[in-house]
Formats: C-alpha cells, sequence, structure tokens
C-alpha cells in the first residue's frame, strides 16, 4: 500500500477519491451549501448554525413530520414492538403491524394488493429488477430517479431511454422493440427536479397500443396532487390503467420506506422474488405507525392538499412574475434556474445569509448550465413564511443580477 497520498498509482482503485478535490474547493470558497446539519426543526423552520431558517427545500409536502399526532402514534407502538424487527420481512421481520398498512394502502390506491420496502430507493430498484429480465425492454423517461436508473441497469433487460416526456419519441422507440418482448413504460409521476407531471395519458395510450405495461413512480404526487392525494394517474382519472405505481414515506408520509401496488398475481411475485425485499430489514415499527397515522390524517384533512396547491400555484406566479425561470413546474416542486455552477452556490447562499434554506442542484443532476435550486413547499407554510421567501428571493436576485427590478430575468439561458 502507499505509504502517502502523493505515493497512489493512477492504477489504484482509490486514485478517483484521492483526486476527487471539487467539495474542498467549493467549502474553501464558503459556498458549500450541502451535509448542513439540521440542529432543530419544527417543519417550517429549522436551526442551522445557530440560527432560524425558513424551509423552503423540504419534501415534507403535508408538513405532518411534527405533527403531535404522528409522533404519539410513533411512541406509543415502541412501548409494545421495540426499536426494530431485526429482520426481514420475509422472515422474522413481518408484524401485525406492516400487513396492516399494506391493506390499508392498497385500498387507498384503489388496487388489488401492496408490498412494502425498507427505503422508497429499494422500492423502486427492487420492483424493476425483480419484473424484468433478459428477455424484455424497459422504455425509461432520460429524467427518471436514479433508483429508477439503477433497477434498469441491474435487471438485464434491454433498456431504452426517451427523452423527458417526449412521447413521439417513446413510440419510435417502442415500434422498434422486438415485437415478442416483453414491454414496460417507466416514469416518474411527478420530475423531482422539474416538479413536472408525466404525460400519463399518452403513456397509457402507448402502453396500450404496444401491448406493453406501465409502471409509475409517483414518490412526489401521492399525497400531494390527484383525487384525494392518490398522485398522477388520478390526475387524469386513469389509475385503473396504470399497472404498477410506487411511493416512498419519507415525503408526505413523514416517515421512511416505500411501496408498491398492483395486481395481486404481480405484487406476491414481487414479494417472494425481490432481493431487496427479501434481504433487508423491515420497516421499524415506529415508521410504519407514522405512515398509519399520516395516511389517515391525509384522508381526514383534505385541506392540507388544497392549501398545498394553493400556495404552489402563489409561489409559481410569484417568482415568474419576479423574471425567474421556472421551468414548466406543475407542482410544489418549483425550480429556480440560475445557470452556471458557481453562479448557482453563490445565489444559495445569499438566500441562506438572508433567512432562506433552499436546495443547490448542479450537474450531473440537472445539464451542464442549466444549476438552478430547488425549491419546495409545504401545506404548513404560513402566508408569512412565503412572502419572507419571495422578499429574499426578490433581495438576492436583484442583488446578484439575476432578475431586475422590473420583473426581467438578467440571465441569458441557452
Amino acid at each position: 500500500m502507499a505509504d502517502s497520498k502523493s505515493d497512489v498509482k493512477s492504477n489504484d482503485i482509490f486514485a478517483k477519491a484521492y483526486d476527487f478535490t471539487k467539495a474542498e474547493e467549493i467549502k474553501s470558497k464558503g459556498l458549500y451549501p450541502y451535509f448542513k446539519p439540521l440542529q432543530a426543526t419544527d417543519g417550517t423552520t429549522v436551526q442551522i448554525d445557530g440560527r432560524e431558517v425558513i424551509m423552503a427545500g423540504s419534501n415534507n409536502y403535508l408538513g405532518l413530520t411534527n405533527d403531535p399526532r404522528v409522533i404519539e402514534a410513533a411512541t406509543e407502538v415502541l412501548k409494545v414492538y421495540g426499536t426494530g424487527c431485526t429482520g426481514s420481512r420475509y422472515l422474522n421481520g413481518t408484524l401485525d403491524l406492516h400487513i396492516e398498512l399494506e391493506e390499508k394502502l392498497a385500498e387507498f390506491m384503489r388496487k388489488d394488493s401492496c408490498v412494502l420496502f425498507s427505503t422508497g430507493y429499494q422500492t423502486n430498484e427492487g420492483a424493476i429488477q425483480t419484473i424484468a429480465g433478459r428477455k424484455d425492454v424497459i422504455f425509461s423517461d432520460k429524467d427518471n430517479h436514479a433508483c429508477i436508473v439503477t433497477g434498469t441497469l441491474v435487471s438485464n433487460a434491454k433498456t431504452m431511454r426517451f427523452q423527458h416526456n417526449d412521447m413521439e419519441q417513446l413510440e419510435m422507440l417502442m415500434n422498434r422493440a422486438e415485437e415478442d418482448a416483453g414491454k414496460i413504460i417507466v416514469s416518474d409521476g411527478v420530475f423531482s427536479m422539474s416538479g413536472t407531471i408525466a404525460n400519463v395519458p399518452e403513456l397509457v395510450q402507448l402502453k396500450n397500443k404496444y401491448d406493453a405495461r406501465l409502471y409509475l413512480d409517483d414518490a412526489h404526487a401521492i399525497g400531494v396532487i390527484g383525487e384525494g392525494g392518490r398522485g398522477s394517474a388520478s390526475t387524469f382519472d386513469l389509475l385503473d390503467e396504470v399497472d404498477l405505481i410506487s411511493g416512498t414515506f419519507s415525503k408526505s408520509f413523514a416517515s421512511l420506506g416505500g411501496f408498491l401496488v398492483g395486481d395481486h398475481e404481480v405484487i406476491e411475485y414481487i414479494r417472494h422474488n425481490s432481493p431487496a425485499h427479501i434481504f433487508s430489514a423491515s420497516m421499524p415499527p415506529a415508521n410504519v405507525a407514522t405512515v398509519l397515522k399520516a395516511l389517515e390524517i391525509l384522508q381526514d384533512e383534505t385541506w392540507r392538499l388544497e392549501r398545498l396547491d394553493e400556495i404552489s400555484n402563489y409561489m409559481r406566479e410569484s417568482l415568474r412574475d419576479m423574471g425567474f425561470n421556472v421551468w414548466s413546474s406543475q407542482t410544489p416542486i418549483i425550480p429556480v434556474v440560475i445557470g452556471e455552477m458557481m453562479d448557482c452556490f453563490k445565489f444559495w447562499k445569499g438566500l441562506f445569509e438572508a433567512g432562506v434554506y433552499v436546495n443547490a442542484v448542479v450537474p450531473p443532476g440537472v445539464p451542464r448550465g442549466q444549476s438552478l435550486v430547488r425549491t419546495s413547499y409545504m401545506a404548513t407554510h404560513t402566508d408569512d413564511h412565503l412572502d419572507r421567501i419571495l422578499d429574499a428571493f426578490r433581495k438576492v436576485g436583484i442583488e446578484q443580477g439575476i432578475i431586475d427590478q422590473n420583473g426581467h430575468s438578467l440571465l441569458e439561458m441557452d
């Protein structure tokens, strides 16, 4: 082994790690926006570096992570089941709580059956690699989440990627695929960076035309949009036309884990064959109880969805009227495009110093020259929170030459 970093050989598998300096370079400029430790939070505001800032970058869409009823539900089950399950669902890690949650989610999503996974990432990775094999073809939107990409890579199926929401290219690829191959279209329901909704009606049309199946990842859609918060397909009244729908618990459901719903036979096959399911420890009791209570609140307090929609429309139009480029967002995820990476980090820092926390997203998360700050909103944000966020954007945008006083963008975008 090398005695010092300078002695590392180019063929050393660790060489890439020793050569990675980007993070330290950004830290040296005081612009590093990642891994900021939260010292306390009530959901809409957080304590960071000893000061309170408004959280405008969380996926806590319904504002339930600090709801007393959710906290009580999680606390109570600890006394009965303890802190963990110490095994996989397949063996000793299934609780009656898991079964109850699966049944209630299947009923809520109006599907036959449901299977839980320990994380949202595992849900897509584990389900896709299990249901698609060597003789199958996956058609995947290029803007799909990383867990979908991983699932396609490890599935051994042929994967054909189409440009974001480009139905014409998707049809061309489907027409080119072998007729006797098994086919499945996989797409985010709501895309996590742009905040756009998938073109579910056309996906359904192509699925039917080419005798394929359709899989939607509704991590940012369930508990956010659609009838009763049932996600992207329900927005178009097409739940019955979508074969598999996945969701996560780390957003609107204030917990951790994921789920997949669909036909009973398909879910049972995945339940018994997905490595991500049968070789991972099951969701801890408190996490399951949290989701059960959040699901109950979602169905009882429909004002949360209405308020979230109201906030989303207000913030989207206000930011656009200031001159910011918010792409074609349709949801509480509202990106503000800045352009170059270092300009994005400077803008992030300006907002943070003004008392607003957002997420800086740079390549490869977005194309080069389209670095952005990703904002997202909660049903529990007050009007005062929203106006303070907008004031910060206006102030920093003008100071840094992103917009002018008259609501015009000063950026040159490709």
